[in-house]
């Protein structure tokens, strides 16, 4: 018997909200108007939002089972989604009303948004990404899912102290979530260890431990429709509370030490893998979040479907990046094991349902599993791994790989030394489509790194270019831009961003490159009221603000910015009286817990803004300030701001980069290396419009073959060598003068692996021509205008809608 349910239909002006704020306050944090602290507001103002959410979800639900409609599952041990608030009120139309609303109670809404902490569950490029993503599926009406892990601590609150990184943990939930649904009534379990047997014509994996995988669902809603999707996180639970009898017997810490060992699965983003119990813990993540999803997805489509006939025609599931690919072996255990599926037909459903993106081009960072821990934690899906190694060795020797090497370089398993598996080979066999995110990434990647795949499936290999989603990243990070591109061209480009290029036609427009450059302005002048509260260093909303804002690792070369620092401010100081062009050099960025070098470069950064920050004779010439905590929330206020978009990574070793198309999405000038994106960036706005500088993938690949000698580049160049003396001796850390040694004989005498010398002349000549082009306002707008203008195919949607068609096979929803 079904029963009609009655609710009310909630409705969205500033009327309503105010008493679904009221009604939220009093009922859903037990709070009156008397009593009810800032962050009490911002939760019932979350709730009344949530509220509306829900009505579009339940809506898009109905939808998805009446049409019998076929989902893609992302799956992403990172999404960094930021802030939820402000992005809900944009996605729903009611910015405005909510201000309204919030108003007349007597509270302001900016100071709310401010309170709202990022959702700290990811690290960089990679989580922003699979957060963008969402974000177009829903936009676009594609059915899914994000699957990832609920972090009770995400990646670590980065604090400064004496220059240095200083982690601390980051409970971003200490304030409650208002935005998730609990779902105690979706668990999973989510076995290791024990062993396997083979029972007649099938195994069984018996004598295991398990740990209960429990749902957390939040909606990501599309803009400007009633599309929404899910984003399933997943916690873990032990299977017991409590050690009852430990407990009578007084040991109190006994008691809970299961509950706590099954529940540090879900514990932290990212633990320091430089030890055996890291990586194990790793490894425990990693398959925790693809088992329960597996385990959800069949239980899913088994919902509507008594067969697997259709499995494959309704289920698709793609892999961001390597972390998620023991979902692979996860889903043949599940078919073959559980549901007796026989092998080729399970094997058949699992190259028709996985596709894989890879990100990245550096051969080290490409994930391994020793065979070992595998053996111990997850037997039964070694074997698993065999089985379709041994396959996969058998069809590539039928077509013709006959060759020993060969068949070593291919095997999933690496028997070079110390045996491991490799995912992401694993990740390739099994997938029916393999893409890279940027052109020249797609291109590198079929030459270099996966080569051998590459002549074996030609037709698995294709190319996405990431992209942003322009709501996040105009219109709620850069509101006075968005306010004068809605007065100009109209308001659709947040669903089109290709509208964008209409802006071109107000090329010459006196009055909207003045008010383009007023709005830049706006925003440099938010960005220093911040800094100058955070930091204590002020400086000139006037100066060209440089920005590199990125994770902080060596390829992607901080160092070669700090050198040219170095220079200007040498430079400076040798001629003071000379018309220097003012410039703010801003960096952000955190680096891994255990990755000492880019820990000794922030503190490098640091320690050479103490000595120039605080030199009288450079005035302010030259400000340099390293930014802590970099975040989403930190992004946008950052971005808007830029004058100068630092992308400077060695040639051939960033796959795309986002950062540099948020960066010139808000009016920033790219200056940087023909790497990742750039390329296409700089297709897309005019070489005239950007700085491209350094050595090219090609002529990287050349310089090493021939025998690359940074030490003779020291020598021969007396600017680099003069800073570089200064690193070595001490200069910047008198208290310390062996404190950077290590970074100048990096980059002198062993080997400079990422180019830093070798690109050095070329990036100061770059930045020479920056100079004189920031000094002309007008041709310097125009060119920021031209950026904007330019970068409307680096919209998510666009990349959405290729993953869609041509990838997952995937339709919109009819919401009609």
């Amino acid at each position: 018997m079904t029963v009609g349910l009655e609710f009310d239909q909630l409705q969205s002006s500033a009327d309503a909200l105010r008493r679904s704020i009221s009604n939220r306050l009093m009922y859903g944090v037990g709070k009156d108007a008397v009593t009810a602290r800032p962050q009490d507001w911002l939760h019932a103002a979350a709730l009344a939002v949530r509220d509306r959410l829900v009505q579009r979800w339940m809506v898009t639900t109905r939808r998805q089972y009446d049409q019998d409609a076929k989902r893609v599952y992302y799956l992403s041990m990172e999404f960094l989604i930021g802030r939820t608030f402000s992005n809900a009120l944009l996605a729903l139309g009611i910015y405005d009303q909510m201000k309204e609303a919030l108003a007349d109670v007597g509270i302001d809404m900016e100071s709310l948004i401010d309170l709202e902490p990022d959702a700290a569950l990811g690290n960089g490029g990679l989580g922003r990404l699979a957060a963008c993503f969402l974000d177009s599926m829903a936009t676009l009406g594609i059915p899914g899912f994000g699957y990832g892990i609920r972090y009770d601590y995400g990646m670590f609150r980065q604090r400064i102290v004496n220059g240095e990184q200083v982690e601390a943990p980051d409970y971003w939930l200490h304030a409650g979530n208002p935005w998730e649904f609990p779902r105690p009534e979706v668990q999973y379990p989510v076995h290791f260890g024990g062993r396997t047997v083979q029972r007649d014509d099938h195994v069984e994996w018996i004598d295991t431990q398990h740990v209960n995988a429990m749902a957390y669902d939040t909606v990501i809603p599309g803009y400007a429709t009633d599309a929404t999707n899910t984003l399933r996180l997943w916690s873990a639970r032990a299977d017991e509370e409590l050690d009852l009898s430990a407990f009578n017997k007084g040991d109190y810490q006994g008691a809970v030490e299961t509950r706590n060992e099954s529940e540090n699965v879900s514990r932290l983003l990212y633990p320091d893998d430089s030890t055996m119990a890291g990586r194990e813990l790793r490894l425990r993540q990693e398959y925790f979040f693809v088992s329960a999803t597996m385990q959800d997805l069949i239980r899913r489509y088994l919902r509507t479907h008594s067969t697997f006939g259709r499995f494959s025609e309704k289920v698709a599931v793609h892999l961001n990046d390597t972390h998620p690919v023991l979902a692979i072996p996860e889903l043949l255990r599940l078919l073959v094991d559980v549901h007796h599926l026989p092998w080729a037909e399970a094997m058949g459903h699992i190259r028709r349902v996985f596709s894989y993106t890879n990100h990245t081009l550096m051969p080290e960072a490409l994930e391994t599993w020793d065979l070992e821990l595998l053996a111990r934690l997850l037997p039964r899906h070694l074997q698993i791994i065999f089985d379709i190694n041994a396959a996969f060795l058998t069809e590539a020797s039928d077509q013709g790989a006959h060759d020993l090497d060969l068949i070593r370089r291919i095997s999933l398993v690496d028997e070079f030394g110390h045996r491991r598996v490799r995912m992401a080979y694993l990740a390739i066999v099994a997938s029916h489509t393999v893409n890279g995110v940027s052109k020249l990434h797609s291109q590198l990647m079929q030459r270099d790194i996966f080569a051998d795949f590459a002549r074996l499936y030609p037709e698995r290999f294709t190319n996405v270019t990431n992209g942003i989603t322009p709501r996040r990243w105009l219109a709620q990070a850069n509101p006075p831009l968005a306010r004068l591109i809605d007065e100009s061209v109209g308001t659709n480009w947040r669903r089109d961003l290709l509208e964008l290029r209409g802006l071109r036609n107000l090329r010459g427009d006196a009055a909207f490159e003045a008010a383009f450059h007023a709005a830049k302005r706006c925003n440099k002048v938010r960005l220093v009221q911040r800094l100058t509260q955070r930091t204590g260093i002020a400086f000139d909303p006037d100066a060209l603000f440089d920005m590199q804002v990125k994770r902080i690792h060596e390829y992607k070369r901080q160092l070669l910015n700090v050198l040219h620092v170095i220079v200007r401010y040498n430079r400076i100081r040798e001629n003071p009286q000379s018309d220097w062009v003012p410039r703010v050099v801003l960096f952000a960025g955190k680096a891994a817990s255990a990755y000492r070098m880019a820990k000794t470069i922030i503190k490098l950064i640091n320690d050479v803004a103490e000595k120039v920050n605080s030199d009288p004779a450079v005035g302010g010439r030259l400000k340099v300030v390293f930014v802590p905590n970099y975040g989403v929330s930190v992004a946008e206020l950052m971005i808007p701001a830029a004058d100068l978009s630092e992308q400077i990574s060695t040639a051939g070793t960033e796959a795309s980069g986002t950062g540099n198309m948020k960066l010139a999405l808000n009016g920033a000038l790219t200056i940087g290396t023909l790497d990742g994106a750039n390329i296409e960036i700089g297709e897309s706005v005019g070489p005239e419009h950007i700085f491209i500088f350094g050595h090219t993938s090609d002529q990287v690949d050349a310089l090493r073959a021939s025998g690359y000698r940074p030490r003779q580049i020291y020598e021969d160049n007396a600017e680099l060598r003069t800073a570089l003396d200064q690193i070595r001796t001490g200069f910047f850390s008198p208290g310390d003068p062996a404190r950077f040694l290590d970074i100048f004989h990096s980059l002198v005498d062993w080997g400079d692996h990422y180019l830093v010398m070798a690109d050095f002349a070329a990036f100061i000549a770059a930045q020479e021509e920056v100079d004189r082009r920031f000094v002309d306002v007008a041709g310097w707008t125009a060119s920021a205008i031209e950026n904007v203008a330019g970068v409307g195919q680096f919209s998510s949607d666009r990349a959405i809608s290729e993953y869609a068609s041509d990838i997952w096979r995937v339709k919109p929803l009819d919401m009609g």
